[in-house]
């Protein structure tokens, strides 16, 4: 590999670390960015090498001259007019995700879904540290996968939570066990229809061997269809009724069924995620430690330490007898409705964001009673009151900004109430990312 020439586009975190993998490896590597007013000093500085050809706005021809391989950061759509140029003039395409895996050694396990992987993800890399020497993290969850890969060795368990975007572009990637969460509408602005978005997400499977196996939610229509296509073995995990053979939720009880006995995991009132989503999150990631040869008892005690992820259901803090939480990793309807349906007091909700093309209907419905108030901001804001009137639903409030929407939120609530960010909208009409926006809700509840 390093006798190729790699075009690495895009200069964000995933850009960058994969630069820095391949510089390591002593390949011979061009940097492009199709914003041209970025500064090539500071791209340079982030890589820590000087030397390196910067190509900013226009691709041209003649720039791809020697080129093998683009490495494409996910970010960037795979029909966009320049991928397209390379792709017709030969050069083969790759993601970031793919070149780690080139370079990485140990067994891989891959979780994907449209919501739920991150703390599928966070739980399952927590029983494999406890269990295993070599344990790594990685992957849409903010630790880029390039960052550990030549740190890899034999005996490692690497767990990476993908995205679609990420998926888009793996060829080789072979994950020993996978896990599909769920599949709901999101992304269409990018993947068109559900139809390709499926396609992408179950392509996480598309290198298992037969006898490997890939964790589906029984619960999820799609993928109990997707399963009769797959090649390879399934373990389901169910939330609403006993199973043959997986892992399901008997009352308070999530029990694993071998096929011949069963064995209880933990008791729902021992965990310290709430919500029944998360009690799906913790059978999924069960199912992957089991698969791969945790005792019980290790994925047991595992479960019962472990806290909430950032940015998903987060708790803040107590003010006045009302709870605030941060739930800005509710990037998309489903997520939030999950969200919602955590909460058992009544709530005040701040949501709107980025518009990716969403509806709103199922996530009005699910209001069921508990949202006292809905505060609403960025793109979608008149696109969700539009929806809200549509089911007779009025007690909303335009703002201009987040910490306006906490300010209002404040004025709303009494004791005993919830303060809940959940925008059900990704975060880039006012933000940088997810991260950014639950941060600075977390700082503006705490300056109340």
């Amino acid at each position: 590999m390093k006798d190729k020439r790699y075009l690495v586009a895009g200069t964000g975190i995933s850009g960058i670390s994969a630069t820095s993998l391949l510089l390591k490896t002593g390949a011979d590597v061009v940097i492009y960015d199709g914003n041209e007013k970025l500064n090539k000093e500071d791209i340079l500085d982030k890589i820590g090498n000087k030397e390196i050809k910067v190509i900013l706005g226009e691709l041209k021809d003649s720039d791809l001259e020697n080129i093998d391989t683009m490495v494409l950061s996910p970010g960037i759509a795979i029909d966009a007019p320049f991928v397209n140029m390379v792709r017709d003039l030969g050069v083969e395409i790759i993601g970031e995700i793919e070149l780690a895996y080139l370079f990485s050694k140990g067994r891989v396990i891959g979780i994907t879904g449209t919501n739920g992987k991150t703390t599928t993800t966070a739980l399952t890399g927590e029983i494999m540290k406890n269990y295993f020497e070599s344990t790594f993290v990685v992957g849409n969850i903010g630790i880029p996968y390039t960052d550990i890969a030549l740190d890899t060795k034999e005996d490692s368990v690497t767990v990476a939570e993908i995205s679609s975007f990420q998926l888009e572009t793996v060829k080789e990637f072979h994950p020993v066990v996978t896990a599909v969460l769920n599949i709901t509408p999101d992304h269409l602005n990018r993947h068109y229809t559900m139809e390709n978005y499926t396609n992408v997400k179950m392509d996480i499977t598309k290198n298992q061997l037969k006898n490997e196996v890939c964790v589906l939610n029984y619960e999820d229509e799609i993928l109990r269809n997707e399963a009769l296509k797959l090649n390879n073995k399934v373990l389901f995990f169910s939330s609403r009724q006993k199973l043959a053979e997986g892992i399901y939720l008997d009352g308070e009880d999530i029990i694993y069924n071998d096929g011949d006995k069963e064995t209880l995991i933990c008791k729902v009132s021992e965990m310290k995620l709430v919500g029944i989503h998360n009690v799906e999150n913790v059978m999924a990631a069960s199912a992957l430690a089991i698969i791969v040869g945790v005792p019980i008892e290790v994925i047991s005690k595992t479960i019962k330490e472990f806290k909430s992820v950032e940015h998903r259901i987060e708790y803040v803090r107590t003010l006045d007898d009302v709870i605030y939480y941060n739930d800005s990793k509710g990037t998309n309807t489903d997520a939030s409705i999950k969200a919602i349906e955590a909460m058992t007091k009544p709530t005040v909700l701040i949501a709107g964001g980025y518009d990716k093309g969403s509806e709103f209907d199922d996530y009005i419905k699910a209001f069921n009673g508990k949202i006292k108030k809905l505060i609403l901001l960025g793109v979608t804001k008149e696109k969700i009151a539009k929806t809200a009137e549509k089911y007779g639903y009025k007690n909303y409030e335009f703002t201009d900004s987040l910490e306006e929407a906490v300010n209002l939120a404040k004025a709303t609530v009494v004791p005993g109430d919830v303060v809940l960010l959940s925008p059900a909208c990704a975060s880039w009409d006012m933000f940088k990312s997810y991260e950014e926006r639950g941060n600075m809700f977390k700082e503006y509840v705490n300056n109340l």
